[in-house]
């Protein structure tokens, strides 16, 4: 193959590189900017070269650079898996002519399938089926408008260069259409180098189906395969949040006849290596072109897990200039997967804004059976303002969707993250819930299930009766703890063993009186005149704790603690605050003077960390209730940050 690979890329996406390349014999560089000196992937790889500071534009978007690094490491090959911009595109040929080989498709199809508006315009004479709409670049927000009344509204307008969610809005009027053009031309600019924009009709309440290709270039061996789809639906803000492989929509008609037009596209422009078509259906089963992703996408785990492919080898190969091992014939779907993207995100605002810090504690559930994670992070890395805020891709297979969801619940529950917030409650509750277990999904999903937004898991009345019975026996275990020193009590005349305790536990909006007695290593808990036992090894050093209430086994997570008797549970995956005091210290409690709660309705606060990039009033400016005051870029996202009432700056 190649002796040497240079890795273009940061977090999970280059460390999956590096593992086939240590499988393969091939030695890695990679390149990082100056905050992620000390990442994963830098450890990984055989080689490790800084290319500037934290910004991805001076960093790893920065071609002269990467450029001057393949030139000192003597890199036979480069894997570029960021953001293709207009600038890398004359590096590449740069490349071929110094010997350098690109893993991935050539200049040609690089240009053609990451500008959405060229694109489209193959697809068309590919004869695929594609989205009504403008067909070339919008000039400013008046054209814009212009545009979207001759499409009719609902309207999607995106960017050029774009992906991931960003450059993207959608607009229902005049007035967010003209909003929707300057912020999807400032995220475009910002993420892309490229601010150019189309238009095209929303399609409302779709699917999202993607069919994976791998080719070969046409003019050496003309051969090409569609590796079946992917089902992308569960998404907020335009970004995918859940996927799985295969769909529970597709028929095998429709499946063909996706997977075909994917090809014909992929021999349209000589593609050679592994890509992405992706499709919006309809509730009919007509599809439409959405783009072609000319790279590795986040979601390939799945695909690998149902073909049993590797996806990074098939794309060395190719590029070495080798056939395809497989016939289409060969290609089958065994099984299921299904992937979970988990972000560093407050899922309790906006299905996900993000958080950044340190991960005082990380232990991903790799002795859950069937699973997999693909992570770029560990225990003592930081989440920053600078990049993407996904922690890791969860993925886990079964041989059949039931199977492969129970382990992902199962995983979920003993994934253990610290430091930051992280939306792990929100994926539990999508992949239980009854809508997405009969396979009734679409892109709309999260909205229509929680139109007031996500709150967390609701507790049954026996599930409520569960999560208190195991934070009593959890506090007595502890007390009991506290008791002993080195296997033996503290003080020897220490008075005799307390067998019984009456406790006050204080959930939610209720407060319940809760009996625990012990019971060898079980306790006989009473909850609103129910008795549970209780059973655990109890080890308190533990962060994941192994419960038995009544023969039903529930993985919990004692977050935080403190000495007021507050405690935080993760308890079917969404964290739960508690307090627990003893029946006496509960009735002294009512005398304790309660904090006053701050006034923060003359405050405008950002409820993210990330750069302001534009205000637009000044002090002594009298503003109106929605009124913008500033916008807030974070991970590449603009927000309009808003007046929540009339008044004077």
């Amino acid at each position: 193959t190649f002796e040497k690979l240079l890795i273009a890329n940061r977090g999970e996406i280059a460390c999956r590189v590096i593992k086939t390349c240590k499988k393969m014999g091939i030695k890695t560089v990679a390149i990082h900017s100056d905050v992620d000196a000390n990442a994963v992937h830098v450890k990984m790889a055989d080689e490790a070269v800084c290319v500037g500071p934290a910004p991805t534009s001076k960093s790893y978007l920065n071609m002269d650079a990467i450029m001057e690094v393949i030139r000192k490491t003597r890199a036979q090959a480069v894997s570029l898996n960021v953001s293709i911009c207009c600038s890398f595109l004359s590096s590449l040929s740069l490349q071929a002519s110094e010997g350098v080989t690109f893993i991935g498709p050539d200049t040609h199809a690089i240009q053609a399938m990451g500008d959405k508006i060229e694109s489209k315009l193959l697809a068309k004479n590919a004869k695929v089926n594609t989205i009504p709409g403008f067909d070339g670049v919008v000039k400013d927000a008046d054209e814009a408008v212009r545009i979207a009344r001759e499409i009719g509204y609902p309207v999607m307008i995106k960017a050029s260069a774009g992906g991931g969610g960003k450059g993207m809005r959608i607009a229902w009027d005049d007035e967010e259409t003209r909003e929707g053009f300057r912020f999807s031309s400032q995220e475009a600019a910002s993420s892309f180098g490229d601010d150019r924009l189309l238009i095209e009709k929303f399609i409302d309440n779709p699917r999202h189906i993607e069919i994976q290709v791998c080719t070969v270039l046409a003019d050496k061996h003309g051969n090409a395969l569609w590796l079946n789809e992917r089902e992308c639906s569960i998404q907020r803000r335009n970004q995918k949040v859940v996927e799985e492989a295969p769909s529970t929509f597709l028929d095998p008609e429709t499946r063909r006849a996706m997977g075909e037009q994917a090809v014909a596209l992929a021999k349209a422009v000589k593609y050679s290596s592994a890509g992405t078509v992706e499709f919006l259906v309809d509730s009919s089963k007509n599809f439409y072109f959405l783009e072609m992703n000319t790279r590795l996408q986040v979601e390939h785990p799945v695909t690998e897990c149902i073909t049993g492919l590797d996806l990074v080898q098939e794309m060395i190969r190719v590029a070495k200039g080798y056939p395809l091992r497989h016939k289409q014939a060969d290609i089958p779907i065994n099984g299921w997967a299904v992937e979970c993207r988990v972000y560093a995100e407050d899922p309790y605002k906006s299905f996900g804004l993000p958080s950044i810090g340190k991960l005082s504690q990380y232990q991903e559930p790799l002795h859950v059976p069937s699973v997999r994670v693909d992570s770029g992070i560990q225990q003592g890395s930081d989440i920053s303002i600078y990049y993407d805020p996904m922690i890791s891709k969860l993925i886990t297979y079964g041989s059949n969707r039931a199977e492969a969801l129970k382990r992902m619940e199962e995983a979920l529950d003993n994934y253990v993250i610290r430091g930051v917030a992280h939306n792990i409650s929100l994926l539990r509750e999508v992949i239980v819930h009854p809508r997405f277990v009969q396979g009734d999904i679409s892109t709309k999903f999260l909205p229509e299930v929680y139109p007031d937004g996500f709150k967390g898991h609701r507790l049954t009345d026996l599930e409520r009766r569960q999560l208190l019975a195991t934070a009593a026996s959890l506090y007595v275990a502890e007390q009991l703890r506290s008791q002993r020193f080195l296997g033996t009590p503290r003080i020897p005349i220490a008075k005799s063993k307390i067998s019984s305790w009456e406790l006050s536990v204080h959930l939610g909006d209720g407060i319940y009186p809760v009996a625990v007695s012990k019971d060898g290593s079980s306790f006989s808990v009473e909850v609103d005149g129910t008795k549970l036992n209780v059973t655990s090894e109890w080890n308190l050093a533990s962060p994941l704790l192994s419960v038995s209430i009544d023969g039903t086994q529930r993985t919990v997570q004692r977050i935080s603690r403190n000495a007021a008797g507050e405690t935080s549970i993760q308890f079917l995956g969404t964290v739960y605050k508690l307090q627990i005091l003893t029946k006496v210290a509960a009735e002294l409690s009512k005398y304790m003077p309660e904090k006053a709660a701050e006034d923060t309705s003359s405050i405008l606060r950002s409820p993210m960390p990330g750069t302001v990039v534009a205000v637009s009033v000044k002090p002594g400016d009298m503003v109106s209730e929605g009124q913008e005051i500033c916008v807030i870029e974070a991970m590449k996202m603009q927000n309009s940050m808003i007046a929540a009432k009339t008044g004077k700056v």
